[in-house]
Formats: C-alpha cells, structure tokens, sequence
C-alpha cells in the first residue's frame, strides 16, 4: 500500500480488488496486514511448507502473510528481549477468530517445545479454543462462528525462546445473548449442542431448541455443514483435554439445560397490587427443573425472581414485583448464572495449560470481536463498542495519522484520506 503512487481511498481499494481476484488475500500497509475474508478454505497456504517458508526471513522480503506477522513479533521478542502484542481488529465476520488460530499455530511452530511431550502448553492453548467457541461464539448475521467476547491469549517464553506457559483473558462477555437475540442470529453453540446430545439431552428434560424461548426467538436453529450432535462430543473432548472432570462437566451442563428452563417460566399478576406469580403448571414445571438442576430450594428460586430485598438502616423490606419486573429478574439471574459459568471455564482452563510467573517475555494476541449497533443499545453493548472504538483509534494512529504526517513532513504530493475519527467522543466518555 505505501509504495502507491497516490495515496487516496479509490487506490486503496482497487489494489485490495486487483489482489484479491488474483487470490492473494493480504496485503501490506507498512507493518500492517490487512486480510480479506476469503469465505474458503485454504489449507495450502498454511501447511507446514509455509511456515518453514516464513521462519527467520526479513518482514517484506516474501508476500504478505499472517505467518510474516506473527514471525516478526517472534523475532522481536527474541532479539531485543522485549515483550509484544498483536492486535487483530475488523468487523464481525472479517476472519479474527481464524487469523488468531493461525498467528499462535506458527508461534507454536517456531516457539514449541520438543516432540513428545505430553499435553504441552501450546496443545493445550490450541485445544482449548472448541471450548472458549462452544461457550463463547454464537452464529450472526454475518458469521456462523462469530465471537462474542474479547480474547487476549498470552503466549509466555523462556530465555531460550521456547513457549513456557501461557495464559487466556477474557472480557466483555455478551451476556445479553443469553436472553435476547435477532432474527436470523442463534444463541451460544452450547445450547444447541445439549439440545442435540441424545441421551444428556433425555437426562435434562431437554427437547428441539424450538421450545425454548432462549433459543427460539429468532427462528433459527441449524448451522450449514455442522452437526450440534457432533460439536457436543468436541466439546465434551475438548473438556478432557483440558482436565475438567466428569463431574464438572456434568454440572456445566446441568447449568446449561438449567437457564433453558429459566427461560420458560413465564409470570402472571398476582391477587396483590403489583405482585405475580407463575403462570401455569407448565412454567412450574420448568421452575422445578431449573431449580433441581442448580441444587437450590424451588421456592427460595421463585422468591428471587418474584421479590427484591430492599437495604435500609432499619433493616431489609422485602417487595413484591410485577410480572414485567419477575421477567427481567430471570433473565438477569439467566446472564448472571452464564457469565460465572463462562468465568469459571476460563479460569479452569488458565490452572490446565499452566502460566510461567517466571517467563522472560511474552507475545500476547487480542482478538477482539466487531461493532454491533442494535434497535436498543444496552451499557453492556456501549462497553463493547468502547472498547472496539479505542482500537480503532489505535489502528487510526498508525495507519492515517502518522503515515499522513510523514508525508507532509517530506512534502509528498498526495490526496488527504477523510477518515471518521470519534476521539471527542472517546474523551467525552472517559472524562464523566
């Protein structure tokens, strides 16, 4: 991209065109490499062949890769004992969670440790993404395995350079998923898995996703090409792989089937001025599930959802709510119950694979997932596109604003690109 003669946005994008048409799906700005989704498989293009054909050569010298990135970041690392991070940023569906996998195989690649050990730290990194997608990843408009959650995986080094721990953090689960999704999007793959698991399936009471509310509020239920039944016994693999035990795994998806339940219980007005009550036998049904599932008392469940306490220096006033109010306290106890679940999977995950308090460097990799913008924008959803909007600025920086300046600096003649940049609005946020 800087070797354009005019740097201006009909350039940009008709070399991105011309490039893509000729199958080659990166392209260098600078040091950044910009990807373009090719919705294919490409196995040839990141065999063992091309990483050998990447290891140790000088950025720029061959075509613009991924491995190139993730190899420059190695060398780095090594060479002047200095810790780094990649940052993998575009829109929902652009490829990230994929460009991700691929940047910590070549790391493992060039960083792995001798063949033959037994569940070292880069398999088990590697093996834990089924888990993370299972629990993390839903289908959207754009992209069947979209993440819903920011990821940033540290990969931890010793002196030698060999990979010697590694750690994954997690951050702004989309909570609100679990409760509420668009037409033609689904909810997270696990629902769907349990649902198409057979005899666990039996064991929880479970039936076709269409009966869920949870699951059926978009119509959608199946994904081209996959198979939940199959995924479900990945998943359960991918657990065992990284040492959660039977038992545990057994409670995750008593927790699962449990908030599948919670979504059915539906609430009427009670005889009192705004109280409520269950519905009908069926939705008690449901109750006694949910509550046998998550081992609590049945009536303490219903309380919580059909009363609040309210704190004051005489004491607690326990309130009775309406039907609307009872709705919005199931599903807030539905994403709670979701997001500690999701918290204690990654938690477990961190003790597996096991981190070096002691490690020399470390080359950390953010996978951040895309802007959303719904009819009703919820805290939750501003968190999220904060976050991506601070990115953005970031790769604004880099991209637009210091390339630009150089070029005024050395009096190029070139067309100023417009770009839309919210930092007002980022410092009106950060300064409440």
């Amino acid at each position: 991209m800087t070797k354009l003669v005019y740097l201006h946005e009909p350039g940009v994008l008709c070399n991105l065109a011309l490039r893509y048409r000729l199958n080659e799906i990166y392209t260098y700005t600078g040091r950044i490499l910009i990807a373009v989704n090719p919705f294919a498989k490409l196995p040839h293009m990141y065999d063992m062949h091309m990483m050998e054909q990447y290891r140790g050569v000088q950025f720029g010298e061959l075509s613009p890769h991924v491995f190139a990135i993730a190899d420059a970041s190695y060398r780095a690392m090594v060479s002047e004992n200095c810790s780094q991070s990649i940052l993998v940023s575009g829109e929902s569906g652009a490829g990230k969670t994929e460009t991700t996998k691929l940047i910590m195989r070549y790391l493992t690649f060039v960083g792995g440790r001798a063949i033959g050990d037994i569940r070292s730290v880069e398999q088990q990194v590697l093996e834990s993404n089924p888990l993370l997608e299972a629990f993390g990843n839903a289908r959207t408009v754009r992209n069947d395995n979209s993440s819903r959650f920011g990821k940033f995986v540290e990969i931890q080094f010793n002196k030698s350079g060999r990979i010697s721990g590694a750690a994954v953090r997690t951050y702004l689960l989309e909570r609100s998923r679990v409760v509420q999704i668009s037409e033609s999007e689904r909810n997270y793959h696990c629902f769907y898995q349990l649902c198409a698991s057979g005899k666990d399936a039996d064991k929880y009471k479970l039936a076709h996703p269409q009966n869920f509310y949870y699951l059926n509020q978009s119509h959608m239920y199946e994904l081209e090409g996959v198979n939940d039944a199959e995924e479900y016994l990945k998943t359960r693999r991918a657990m065992d792989i990284v040492g959660i035990c039977f038992s545990d795994q057994e409670a995750i998806f008593r927790i699962v089937a449990a908030i599948l339940h919670l979504g059915n219980i539906e609430f009427s007005p009670g005889k009192e001025f705004d109280s409520s009550v269950i519905k009908d036998e069926k939705c008690k049904f449901h109750l006694q599930m949910a509550a046998d599932l998550l081992m609590v008392d049945v009536n303490l469940l219903l309380s919580t959802m059909c009363y609040r306490t309210i704190k004051t220096p005489e004491g607690n006033i326990i309130k009775a709510v309406d039907s609307s109010a009872a709705v919005i306290g199931r599903d807030t106890l539905a994403k709670t119950v979701y997001a500690r679940l999701f918290d204690w999977l990654v938690d477990n995950i961190n003790k597996s694979i096991g981190q070096d308090m002691e490690s020399r460097s470390q080359i950390g990799v953010l996978d951040i997932y895309g802007f959303e913008c719904f009819k009703y924008n919820s805290f939750e959803q501003l968190c999220i596109n904060f976050a991506n909007e601070k990115l953005q600025q970031h790769f604004n920086k880099h991209v637009f604003k210091m390339e630009q300046e150089e070029y005024k600096t050395e009096e190029i003649n070139w067309s100023y690109i417009d770009f839309v940049d919210n930092q007002d609005i980022l410092d009106l946020i950060e300064k409440v």
